[in-house]
């Protein structure tokens, strides 16, 4: 039975003649309650039982703006998303309508106006019409950032055009998107970075290195990670046995098993303390004391107690956590806004946010729009 919060409650049934009805109709109540799960607005209650009689509390509104009823679903992405059905992939819009019907092997969501999908064993580009605008024939495809797409044939990666023509050759063992003109290749076990010519512009020299964020990115040479600029050029030290890449001027990283934050200049804005430290989103992060999860400020200050046991990141002023074995969300307060009741639960994305119910997925409409 799918139980859904409301915050008023229904006066107790009671001081039936009858004794033998008030259970009856609690059974009866219950198969309903549980038989309407699959509707398009699911209605909970909770039936208890006091010193007054029996009592039926509704519990609140967690609007299902698209049924539970995907075997796989990705995120809302331009307007659509990815859903799988019947074991064939189709995008929906956001009143959950078949825009492109079931019919596709594996599919991504929209970037720039193109998807990555699956046709048998090979990956193409399709439009929003559900019409290959690049013809299936790669082995793996990327979605398309800054104009490019990272494809692979026969174990080696290069990189495409809207088109479809390939712009860069095949001859990376590894290629990450496109991010402030530059993307991070692998080449004989070492990283370096292109731009969109093709042409190295930090040579092949790292063990491991990340996209560019906030004109810093992150690199590692033997166990320790560092960060460089866009010119190559080392401005902070490799040290941090782990580290996140910087968001809204901080970057999560770890010494010793702590966490903790550090801005560009590689300088300690919060110490390391947290047993893990999640990056800053609309000015909240998520850290970890011991095994539950809560959020600190960018000075470092808690704002919402660790009490869940795990998150995700802040998205349309809402973040989902899950309490228990449930995801539900809460407001930068830390105030449930949605109760938890969801098997798996992810952040909004254009209002819209997919959970799981059982094995079936759907989508919840954001309360705050």
């Amino acid at each position: 039975m799918v139980v859904i919060t409301f915050a008023f409650r229904y006066q107790p049934i009671r001081n039936y003649k009858n004794k033998l009805l008030q259970p009856t109709l609690l059974f009866l109540l219950g198969l309903a309650v549980t038989q309407i799960s699959g509707c398009e607005s699911i209605l909970g209650y909770r039936i208890g039982q006091n010193k007054s009689g029996a009592t039926i509390e509704r519990i609140t509104n967690s609007p299902i703006a698209i049924p539970l009823k995907f075997n796989s679903a990705n995120e809302f992405s331009q307007g659509l998303a990815a859903v799988k059905i019947n074991g064939k992939w189709a995008y929906i819009d956001k009143s959950g309508n078949f825009v492109i019907q079931p019919q596709f092997s594996l599919s991504e969501s929209f970037s720039q106006g193109l998807a990555a999908a699956r046709m048998g064993r090979k990956w193409g580009y399709i439009d929003k019409s559900g019409n290959f605008t690049i013809q299936p024939k790669f082995d793996l495809a990327e979605s398309f950032s800054q104009g490019l797409a990272a494809v692979k044939i026969g174990g080696k990666y290069g990189y495409i055009d809207k088109t479809g023509k390939i712009v860069i050759p095949l001859q990376f063992d590894e290629a990450k998107p496109f991010s402030q003109g530059l993307a991070a290749v692998e080449m004989g076990s070492k990283y370096g970075y292109i731009n969109k010519s093709g042409k190295f512009v930090i040579p092949l020299k790292f063990d491991s290195a990340e996209s560019f964020s906030e004109e810093i990115a992150l690199f590692k040479i033997g166990a320790k990670w560092g960060y460089i600029d866009p010119q190559g050029k080392v401005v902070i030290p490799p040290e941090f046995d782990e580290a996140k890449p910087f968001s809204e001027g901080l970057a999560a990283i770890s010494i010793d098993n702590k966490w903790g934050y550090i801005d560009k200049t590689g300088d300690f804005v919060i110490a390391p303390q947290f047993h893990w430290a999640g990056s800053i989103y609309t000015g909240l992060a998520g850290i970890a004391i011991a095994d539950q999860i809560g959020y600190i400020d960018k000075a470092g200050n808690i704002v919402i107690a660790p009490q869940f046991n795990n998150t995700y990141d802040f998205s349309e002023g809402l973040v989902s956590v899950k309490r228990g074995s449930k995801w539900g969300y809460v407001d930068k307060t830390g105030k449930f806004v949605i109760q938890p009741q969801f098997d798996s639960a992810l952040p909004f994305s254009e209002g819209l946010a997919k959970v799981k119910i059982g094995n079936k997925y759907g989508y919840i409409a954001n309360p705050l729009k």
